[in-house]
Formats: C-alpha cells, structure tokens, sequence
C-alpha cells in the first residue's frame, strides 16, 4: 500500500465521507458540526458548515448515486442532509430514531433505500424512508444484543446486516424490510430472512469488545476486530471463526477489499492488510515511504491562514520532533501520528481507501502492491 494523498487539518477528525467522484469531503471536526469541503486541484475550500446535532457527531456517510449525506451524533438523532442546487446550501432531515443512547455509528445500505445505526441502546435502528409518513423511520434490532454496537456493515445483498460492539459479539441479521427490499436469494447465511433474524453469533478465541466488522466481498464470510488485538474470520459453512492474536495495537477500524486482503487499522498509526495464502492469514507489513506529496486546506477555511511559526510548532508537537529533526527530514512521511478512527471505501473505485486519524489527517491510500 502507498499513500497517493495526504492533507493535514488543525483539528481531531472523528469521521469522515468522500463523495462519489471525490469532488467534496464532509468531516467532523470533533464537535457537533460538519464541514463540507470543495475540491479544486487537489486544494480543499471549505464551502459548507451543517449545523444540527447538539452534540459530538459520531458517524457520516455519503450515498454515491442520491448524493446524500446521513449523519448520528452523540445527541441520539440523525439526520439526513439533501443539497438544494437552486439555493446551494444542505437541508437536514430528522430521522425517528427512537433510540435513548448516544449513536455510535450509521452507514446506507449498497442501494441507498436504507440505512443503519448502532447505538448504546443495545440495538440497531434500520431506518428507511416512508412514503405514507413522509419520513424517514426506522425499525429497531434489540434481542440478544446485550451492550453497545460499535460497527456495522451491510452485507452486498442490501439485506443482511452485520454489527459488533461491546458484549464482544460479532452478529449477522437480517434487516429486510417489507415494501422497501426485494427478496433475497438463499445465501449460506439462511433461506427465510424475516427481519431480526438472528443468522450468525461469534466472538474471538480471546475475548474483547469488537470495534469493526466487514464482510468479503461475496457476502460469504464476515471479519471482525476485536479490542483484544486479533482479527477474526468466520465461516457459517463450518460455523467455525479463525482467530488471529497479533502482537499490534487493536485494530480500530477494517475493510475487506475486492482483491480479497483485509486492511486494518487503529492504534498503530498505520494501515497493514493481511492476505490469505496456503498457509493461512498473512500480515503484510505496514506503509513506510511516501509516494505523493501533501496538500492543505485553502480558500475561506481558517486553515490556510495559520502562519508559518504556527505550522512549525505544530508539526514539532505532533511528530515530537526537534527544529533540528525537522531541517534534516524534510521529506514528507505518510506516518499518521494519532488513532486512525476510520476506514473508507471509495465509490466506484476498488483500487483506493481513504482513512481519517485523530492527529487532523485525511489519507487516500492506493492497494497497489
């Protein structure tokens, strides 16, 4: 893996979403706002500031074909966000969550009709849009989820849905809803997929609370991260889990990419992936050298006008460097010096990532080999 991109903000993101061309970024700058950024040669101008939740947002994600941006926060609501181009500003639409804990996460499902959030409530809220309503409701997973959900994934067939969190469990469930989704066909995880359906339990040979969750990329097999630093692949064909146990960090966030690797990420401050071989799971390496130079924030953002002195201490602070360090090292690394919070897959393009790290980084990272 190597870095294409790499643009350094002076704030702690805690989330993060590329449109579908890569023409805007929406983050969070760790408050209860989000940015909408612009893209122009590479140089990022910040165009919007969505002001709605109260508190911190926890989670953003931005659907490819519709163009909207759906976000949760702390405040327990979220909102989807619609561009009006006649008056060039975003409109927030509140969902009925109906959840009494703060969200930890939410992402659309593959066809854009749906989407999920994990929350402390000890459940998971499928949101879709009702027509005869005229808003956005949702129905509630609860049982045997015992504690809060960290992450979830939809599975490629828009229905099934995974989550994993706090009672160290990884599960499967379906989330078809009546009127909205097309009958699934059979799948190794079940023929008859009411919602709620329970259709896989699992949890690592060692315990721990679990941070992210993926599936492959056929749907037939789901990864899961765990606090107790190992990476955990379950079959529901043998009903078995292989369980990793690494000598890194927990890995925060993870993505199962079309070539078949797992790339993760966390407390490491840099992604690795591991690939599947004869022998089993590998770990490959993590990024070292950088292939692209750095860009920042210009425009009407407040970023571009810190001063040079100011850009100085921070980058002696952040990498803990000496001024003398910074005169003999002047080239750029792609070391992210803070918790990776968050993985992303880019839209329509199998070959790139994205993360964004609690040190003010946004990366896009190339799987080239």
């Amino acid at each position: 893996m190597t870095s294409l991109s790499q643009y350094q903000f002076p704030f702690c993101i805690t989330t993060h979403a590329f449109n579908k061309d890569k023409s805007k970024l929406a983050l969070c700058p760790n408050s209860n706002s989000i940015h909408v950024y612009n893209i122009i040669d590479d140089k990022y101008t910040l165009e919007h500031t969505l002001q709605g939740h109260d508190l911190l947002v926890t989670s953003l994600d931005w659907a490819p074909e519709t163009n909207r941006i759906v976000s949760c926060s702390q405040d327990k609501n979220a909102y989807v966000w619609n561009f009006d181009t006649i008056q060039n500003l975003w409109k927030p639409t509140l969902v009925h969550l109906r959840i009494n804990r703060a969200a930890t996460q939410v992402r659309w499902s593959s066809n854009e009709q749906k989407f999920a959030v994990a929350s402390g409530s000890r459940s998971v809220a499928v949101c879709y849009f009702g027509k005869d309503s005229d808003w956005w409701v949702s129905k509630h997973i609860k049982k045997p989820i015992a504690s809060t959900i960290l992450s979830i994934c939809w599975h490629p067939n828009n229905v099934l849905l995974a989550c994993g969190g706090t009672d160290m469990k990884a599960r499967v469930f379906s989330g078809f809803i009546k009127g909205v989704d097309e009958k699934p066909a059979p799948s190794v995880w079940g023929e008859r997929l009411p919602f709620g359906t329970l259709c896989g339990e699992y949890q690592s040979e060692y315990g721990g609370w679990v941070h992210s969750v993926s599936f492959s990329p056929d749907g037939n097999t789901l990864a899961f991260a765990s606090h107790d630093s190992t990476l955990s692949i379950a079959d529901p064909t043998q009903n078995f889990v292989t369980s990793i146990k690494t000598q890194q960090l927990p890995y925060k966030s993870m993505l199962w990419i079309p070539d078949g690797r797992i790339v993760v990420s966390g407390y490491n401050d840099l992604p690795g992936s591991y690939t599947y071989t004869q022998d089993g799971w590998a770990f490959t390496e993590n990024t070292k050298k950088v292939s692209a130079g750095r860009s920042s924030v210009s425009g009407s953002s407040p970023i571009g006008t810190k001063s040079s002195a100011f850009n100085m201490f921070r980058n002696m602070d952040s990498r803990m460097a000496t001024q003398r360090n910074l005169e003999e090292d002047d080239i750029p690394t792609e070391e992210v010096n803070g918790t990776i919070a968050e993985l992303k897959n880019m839209a329509y393009d199998s070959s790139r990532f994205t993360s964004c790290s609690f040190d003010g980084k946004i990366t896009i990272w190339s799987l080239a080999a």
